[in-house]
């Protein structure tokens, strides 16, 4: 009677209720989730993946002899001019990076100026829109003569041929962030008598700032590109102008390791932006859904 009494009907003893699981609390991190988001494989499997990469370009060149080496030189030949002539790309490489990173800030805000623009007036956007497709949709190494004719010699054919290349992402994903703000959010800013400037600060341009970083992380490889194709036509010493120089030598294995140089600069900098977008937008990970 006494133990029927001292245990209420559907209480656990002391015992049982210290051997029951605990129970997860809705919203809380758990040590698996913990374990998911530090992506232990986040570094692993980008080098897997390289070295895939590596031993299918090494059985194209020299393992089944598919394509001539001098149209592509093995991975041994590649890393052998590397080494060699590190004393030219590596500089090289500052200079391609240094007008890379330049004007793909240039484009930045210059697009999200314009793409603020075009979603402050749809008048704008309907007067300007066409023009930018347009200009967006001339060739850009076609413009490469005529930039020298008009600007110059030096920096500015490739700032300048960066700029055409990477800004019509950014202002199509800003004015497209800024024109599909949620609806709640939206009535909130209107219910709490949010001026323009505030509903604006507060609300729009934070729930726009994803869209503007997918257009931005698009725009960072089209840098790496037109700061390449912009030396093609300057005479800054980049790996554009050496790719250039080398491969008019017959010396296509340096070459081939200026655009390796490239490639490897263009996945450093998309990792930079990627992190500054992790540490600028921490709520975007909260609130969406992770893989």
């Amino acid at each position: 009677m006494t133990e029927a009494t001292g245990t209420r009907a559907g209480q656990r003893p002391p015992a049982e209720a210290a051997d029951a699981p605990a129970t997860t609390v809705p919203g809380a991190p758990s040590t698996t989730r913990r374990w998911r988001g530090g992506r232990p494989g986040s570094v692993g499997l980008p080098l897997l993946g390289v070295v895939i990469a590596l031993a299918f370009w090494w059985l194209v060149t020299s393992g089944l002899s598919l394509v001539h080496p001098a149209s592509l030189p093995p991975p041994q030949a590649v890393w052998d001019s590397l080494t060699l002539s590190s004393d030219v790309l590596l500089p090289a490489l500052g200079v391609t990076t240094l007008m890379t990173v330049l004007g793909f800030l240039i484009s930045t805000v210059a697009g999200v100026l314009i793409g603020m623009a075009l979603a402050a007036s749809r008048r704008a956007e309907r007067m300007f829109a066409p023009l930018l497709v347009a200009v967006n949709a001339v060739p850009k190494i076609a413009l490469g003569p005529l930039l020298v004719v008009s600007v110059g010699w030096g920096e500015k054919p490739i700032l300048t041929m960066v700029f055409l290349l990477c800004f019509f992402p950014i202002v199509l994903s800003t004015a497209t962030g800024l024109t599909t703000t949620p609806a709640d959010l939206a009535e909130l800013a209107r219910s709490l008598n949010a001026s323009w400037w505030q509903s604006f600060r507060k609300v729009r341009f934070p729930a726009a700032l994803p869209q503007v970083f997918v257009g931005l992380k698009v725009a960072m490889p089209l840098a790496a590109i037109g700061a390449v194709i912009g030396e093609f036509y300057s005479d800054k010493p980049g790996l554009g102008y050496q790719i250039l120089q080398y491969n008019g030598v017959g010396d296509t294995a340096t070459a081939w390791a200026a655009i390796v140089l490239i490639a490897a600069m263009s996945i450093a900098l998309y990792a930079a932006l990627s992190l500054v977008e992790r540490l600028a937008l921490p709520w975007v990970r909260a609130t969406t859904s992770a893989r």
